[in-house]
């Protein structure tokens, strides 16, 4: 990829493109045409087959993952799969690989290939969840029953040798080197800002230590369950998109699904028809369920992370003073609430 290749230009399109034709080579499909459907910073497209059949193929990001940290992403979907909960099912290359790794003029890049999935994207994050009060109370009950379902599997399931993950723990979130991003040194920030985002970290540094990395709270998480990654099929509820999974709180799980309605009307709804899908399939006190506050302040800074890392691309040009007053407002309720 050219130096200048912006994910959102239409260069690295054409590159990621042509990037994923060559990797094809390693699969046995007979391919009719390639289409992108989310270009980001992996760049996924819907592989046409000649046979009238679809998959999708996922060009990953340059250095996101190690090759240990992928592996164990398809292991740990098997694992799901073998449990009952319904995710992609990979397709493997003609050697037996669930990646390949395909060298580009400057580095290479991680290919899968997935099974193509029907079914409807309960929302996204441009265009919101869908519907009337009742079907997005829907929504979220799903979320939160697959979420608990998920996280009583983890608790349950032990990671074979050599599986390897990122964590959201206290250091990923607020520490020296936060996995998204030092958030508190986004060029956006106003000093006022700057200093509320210090106070809350300092804060939610001492409080995550306080909560605990006990078995019920802590452990496996899809980490970016949001209503865009389930997809619905009559009753079947589909989980996708695996990128961000890693080892965190639960509460920081249901904090990722309600993040980005917190200042929406329907935020008390949908709110509570999460914890009552969550609480139908695992147990959630009103105790543990008080501290959710602090894991909206936490998911908030991620963000700013993410974006002070992208500075200069459109996306994050867009994006940044949405979420700085979301991550602002997040903050000053959760000290409101401390």
């Amino acid at each position: 990829m050219s130096a200048d290749a912006a994910p959102e230009s239409g260069e690295f399109l054409d590159e990621m493109r042509a990037l994923a034709l060559i990797a094809l080579r390693e699969w046995d499909l007979a391919v009719a045409d390639l289409a992108p459907l989310k270009v980001r910073e992996n760049a996924v497209f819907r592989v046409d087959l000649a046979d009238g059949g679809r998959a999708v193929l996922r060009v990953h990001r340059s250095g996101y993952h190690s090759d240990a940290e992928l592996d164990a992403e398809f292991v740990w979907m098997r694992a799901l799969a073998e449990s009952g909960i319904s995710v992609p099912r990979v397709i493997r290359s003609r050697l037996g690989r669930d990646f390949e790794v395909i060298a580009m003029p400057r580095g290479t890049r991680q290919i899968d290939v997935f099974e193509w999935i029907d079914g409807r994207q309960l929302g996204s994050v441009e265009s919101g969840v869908h519907g009337d009060a009742a079907a997005i109370a829907e929504q979220y009950w799903m979320i939160g029953a697959t979420a608990a379902r998920m996280h009583n599997h983890g608790r349950e399931w032990r990671c074979p040798a050599g599986f390897r993950r990122h964590a959201w723990d206290a250091e990923g979130l607020v520490g020296e080197q936060p996995f998204w991003g030092r958030f508190w040194e986004l060029a956006a920030l106003t000093p006022g800002q700057k200093d509320l985002l210090l106070r809350a970290r300092a804060k939610i540094a001492e409080e995550l230590t306080a909560y605990g990395t006990g078995p019920d709270r802590y452990g496996l998480i899809h980490a970016d369950l949001v209503p865009e990654n389930l997809l619905v099929d009559g009753g079947r509820v589909r989980v996708i998109d695996f990128d961000d999974a890693g080892f965190g709180w639960h509460l920081f799980e249901l904090a990722t699904s309600l993040y980005f309605i917190t200042g929406e009307s329907v935020y008390p709804a949908a709110r509570d028809a999460l914890i009552r899908g969550y609480r139908g399939e695992r147990e959630m006190s009103e105790a543990a369920l008080a501290w959710l506050p602090l894991f909206l302040a936490a998911r908030g800074t991620t963000y700013l992370g993410w974006v002070h890392t992208r500075q200069g691309s459109q996306t994050a040009r867009e994006l940044t003073p949405f979420l700085v007053e979301r991550a602002c407002v997040v903050a000053e309720e959760y000290f409101a609430m401390c």
